[in-house]
């Protein structure tokens, strides 16, 4: 049975690469960033629409066995403005639009776990009752923890299930201290990237859009030339810590003013364990716990005092090392940052396929 999948808000194709992962054949996409459409069809097709997905035609949109998306949640993000009137917040109304055209068995709603307490959320929940948009869909939701289906990140989503065909069902973790698998680590991921990083920057490389690349994922193996304060610093954190373990003389007075709360900045990840989200802003171990888990106290030779690379937030999205990247170095940060991670895209398809379609 060759099951097809739609993506809306695509990103760069998270999702649609963890369903494609599963045996779906991925027949249509909307993303209006120009570098992660330009990223979603280099790996996927030229079906995707860079569009605005409000000027979509819903009458355009081929039919489909499943239809996914993560609309834009800085509306309800708790690093975002949290703002109840955030136009962005209406966007999920755009991607039930387009389920109502397409009737597809299944649809996947995926958002930051705030959504789920939301008015929005409300809305959607009676968009389902005779008459609405929804209408003939059962609705099964919680918050997934990306770690508990062997994603090497600690990254927790609100997930929304809709089907027209069997009850849905959310699917049971399969790492973790509940189950006989453990958590799956950094070590386990990161194998073969090298300690040393690359240059500083992406080949001068176009597409005929003009957009930069494509790139493959070693050659966003990228470094920085962070100042010595900043090395001394890195230096300083061990496997686990953060900002805490400087020593005062190397503290900005920020930091120093502030000596309770954000514990994650200036952190160094560690080897056996999964990592915190990555975000857009990886590469700034000041934005969070982003430098890389390598660092012995015996051997400081055996330091490894940097950030994550491009390529390593890559695999830690479980973005396979053949997936090929479009856009700038900021562009391409954030389409990472941005995305599912892929094990937890395939996870639902995986689940969907077997306990809700039946194939």
């Amino acid at each position: 049975m060759n099951l097809t999948v739609i993506d809306l808000f695509s990103g760069c194709g998270g999702l649609t690469e963890g369903f494609r992962q599963q045996g779906y054949k991925p027949v249509y996409a909307v993303e209006w960033d120009v570098s992660a459409a330009a990223t979603y069809a280099q790996n996927f097709g030229d079906h995707v629409v860079c569009r605005d997905i409000t000027e979509i035609d819903e009458k355009a949109v081929p039919k489909a066995d499943v239809v996914v998306g993560g609309p834009p949640c800085q509306g309800f993000s708790q690093l975002g403005t949290r703002d109840p009137d955030d136009p962005r917040n209406l966007l999920w109304q755009e991607y039930a639009r387009v389920v109502h055209h397409v009737q597809p068995a299944v649809f996947v709603l995926e958002n930051v776990p705030r959504f789920l307490k939301s008015d929005q959320f409300e809305l959607m929940q009676d968009l389902t009752t005779t008459g609405g948009l929804l209408d003939g869909y059962e609705l099964k939701f919680d918050v997934l923890n990306a770690a508990d289906f062997g994603v090497a990140q600690r990254r927790k989503r609100a997930i929304v299930l809709g089907s027209r065909k069997a009850s849905p069902t959310i699917p049971w973790p399969t790492h973790g201290e509940k189950v006989r698998q453990p958590w799956v680590g950094l070590r386990d991921v990161l194998e073969g990237v090298p300690y040393e990083a690359g240059p500083t920057d992406l080949p001068d490389r176009k597409l005929p859009n003009g957009v930069s690349g494509p790139y493959k994922a070693p050659e966003l193996h990228l470094s920085r030339n962070p100042r010595e304060t900043s090395l001394k610093r890195y230096d300083s954190v061990p496997p686990g810590g953060n900002r805490f373990d400087l020593p005062e003389d190397l503290l900005p007075n920020c930091w120093r003013n502030k000596p309770t709360g954000t514990t994650d900045v200036m952190g160094r990840l560690e080897w056996d364990r999964p990592s915190l989200t990555i975000r857009t802003e990886f590469f700034k171990p000041e934005k969070g716990r982003y430098l890389h888990p390598q660092w012995e106290a015996e051997d400081r030779s055996r330091r490894v005092n940097r950030p994550i690379t491009h390529w390593e937030a890559a695999r830690i999205q479980g973005f396979p090392d053949d997936f090929v990247w479009c856009g700038s170095k900021i562009e391409i940060a954030r389409q990472i940052g941005n995305a599912v991670p892929v094990g937890l895209a395939s996870a639902l398809a995986r689940h969907i396929k077997e306990e809700m379609l039946g194939a």
